[in-house]
């Protein structure tokens, strides 16, 4: 809840008139607790893994001829049963993992200082701070990733998130109750270290989440935005792990590619990619 009574107060607080969008907050948020403000995010959660998903699951079953030539692993098909079976079990995940685990994180988050009051951060400081989220989530990931392809973490939990070698972009949160745990850590330790305000840790788990939709698609679109990124992974690279399944020991990344290049663990993936690479120029010729 806003220490503020009235936008005049607020302002008089600020020693300057609210902008737009911090009138808009200010209106929203005053008579509602930081708790309750916090909660938002189990819905944001929710819609993006349970809506995003659903026009590239109308892709794979419409085989529409203009974008499925997009398509990474062609010959691989998965039924709307399948599909659906996937789903369920991200949802089983919302429901009795990352929903309660919501509820009852918001004693971290106040401890660590996300704020809800005024003023509103400016562009280029949602812009810093989701970098050095996604910075420290990727590198952090990176490694109990690899973990979890050890012979241990893969048969004991990474092997559900493993069971479709196609990436079917619900497959994202598609995983065991303790990899959800275990990867939901990378996720609180860049607000954690620099903490900011509740809309923009909104947007980070929101971002986040979009981002392993992405990764999980099955499509490698050329336009992508994500294209321009740069250092960054998407679809084309992530899938050759799923490909690979079990027995991969290469492109551990969630999001970046250098920490696969810096410790060596892309050489099959780029091994691959120039064998692809000379068999295209040898059809075409």
């Amino acid at each position: 809840m806003l220490p503020y009574d009235t936008i005049q107060e607020a302002s008089a607080a600020l020693g300057r008139n609210l902008s737009t969008a911090e009138t808009i907050w200010f209106n929203y948020s005053a008579n509602k607790s930081d708790y309750f403000l916090y909660c938002h995010n189990i819905v944001f959660l929710f819609v993006v893994s349970s809506v995003l998903p659903f026009p590239l699951i109308f892709i794979e079953l419409a085989r529409l001829a203009g974008v499925d030539r997009y398509k990474i692993q062609p010959k691989v098909r998965l039924s709307w049963p399948e599909m659906f079976r996937c789903y369920k079990g991200v949802v089983r995940n919302y429901l009795l993992v990352i929903g309660p685990l919501q509820l009852v994180s918001y004693p971290y988050i106040k401890m660590i200082g996300i704020r809800t009051g005024l003023p509103l951060p400016s562009g280029w400081e949602m812009f810093a701070q989701l970098l050095v989220y996604f910075l420290i989530e990727d590198y952090t990931n990176y490694w109990i990733h690899r973990f979890l392809h050890s012979k241990w973490g893969y048969e004991k939990i990474h092997r559900i998130h493993h069971e479709y070698t196609t990436p079917i972009g619900y497959t994202g949160p598609y995983s065991h109750w303790a990899e959800v745990l275990l990867l939901g850590i990378p996720s609180f330790v860049g607000p954690a270290m620099v903490p900011g305000h509740m809309i923009i840790f909104w947007l980070w788990t929101s971002l986040r989440n979009i981002e392993a939709i992405d990764t999980h698609s099955g499509y490698d679109f050329p336009w992508s935005p994500t294209k321009y990124i740069p250092f960054y992974g998407g679809a084309e690279y992530h899938d050759y792990h799923h490909y690979v399944g079990g027995q991969s020991q290469s492109n551990f990344a969630s999001v970046f590619t250098y920490c696969d290049y810096i410790y060596g663990t892309d050489k099959g993936y780029r091994y691959q990619k120039k064998i692809f690479q000379k068999l295209a120029v040898q059809c075409g010729d």
